[in-house]
């Protein structure tokens, strides 16, 4: 995307690339909920929906523009993950990806507890609600991510450092008091979270990396991300199994309080630079 932007704007391809991520992600949970509440097949028709979907991107990503000089055939294809982060720019990589690896921490708690609470606590079974929720979260960091476009990217992450801590508070206050409004201001307020810290990781990254290796540092920074995301929802389920849902909960809000708290030193520390 960084490449195929005409003047190299690394902050708009970032945009471009992190609200589309999450415009997937909202359509994909909402249209999932729809069709396995009110249409036959739920376990099957997703799936099939989805692969056509499938299709439709395949052609398109066939017929965009290639960004190298000498592509080369499939054969030439190496499959094998490159996944590093030049020594000359290591320093500046910390920040980005400590911030990366927050935001979507933040995106799996939410993930990991938006469920149990909907059906235990508020009782709603209901799959399209259950989309419609996480939905919401999906849009509101797409918006936020277009309409917060002209943050600086240093304090895109600090804000989404600072908006983890009434977060993880509303949602666990949410589960606390079974309240559905609650859980929408949670929503809310995570989907900017996430925004800001997503945004503000890649946008650093894209600019710091050298552009013969801007495919690894990135994936670096997304292997950072992802880690981040599952590492609640595996903790949750586990936790959950030996205490209460709310203990699990209250234990990981903590963690990422904990995290939120810490982590704005390596922004600083960069920043000061």
């Amino acid at each position: 995307m960084a490449e195929l932007l005409p003047g190299a704007d690394k902050s708009r391809a970032s945009v471009i690339a992190t609200s589309t991520n999450f415009l997937g992600l909202g359509f994909g949970a909402l249209i999932s909920g729809l069709l396995a509440e009110y249409e036959p097949w739920p376990l099957r028709l997703i799936f099939i929906v989805y692969l056509a979907a499938l299709l439709v991107v395949t052609v398109l990503v066939w017929r965009t523009r290639e960004t190298m000089a000498k592509p080369g055939g499939l054969r030439r294809l190496s499959l094998r993950p490159q996944l590093s982060v030049p020594e000359e720019i290591r320093a500046r990589f910390v920040a980005p990806a400590v911030t990366g690896f927050g935001a979507m921490a933040l995106v799996g708690f939410y993930a990991a507890l938006a469920p149990s609470i909907l059906a235990q606590q508020l009782h709603v079974t209901n799959h399209a609600v259950a989309g419609a929720l996480f939905f919401e979260l999906a849009i509101v960091t797409a918006i936020s991510i277009v309409v917060l476009m002209h943050m600086k990217s240093n304090k895109a992450m600090l804000a989404a450092l600072a908006l983890m801590i009434p977060s993880v508070s509303l949602v666990v206050a949410a589960q606390i008091l079974a309240s559905m409004a609650l859980m929408v201001a949670a929503t809310a307020c995570c989907g900017v979270a996430a925004a800001l810290g997503y945004r503000g990781g890649l946008q650093v990254v894209n600019e710091i990396a050298p552009k013969a290796r801007r495919a690894e540092v990135v994936s670096s920074f997304f292997i950072c991300c992802f880690v981040g995301n599952a590492l609640p929802v595996i903790g949750i389920g586990i936790v959950s199994t030996y205490a209460s849902p709310i203990a699990a909960s209250l234990a990981f809000a903590c963690v990422i309080v904990a995290f939120a708290l810490v982590a704005p030193a390596f922004e600083l520390k960069q920043h000061g630079r």
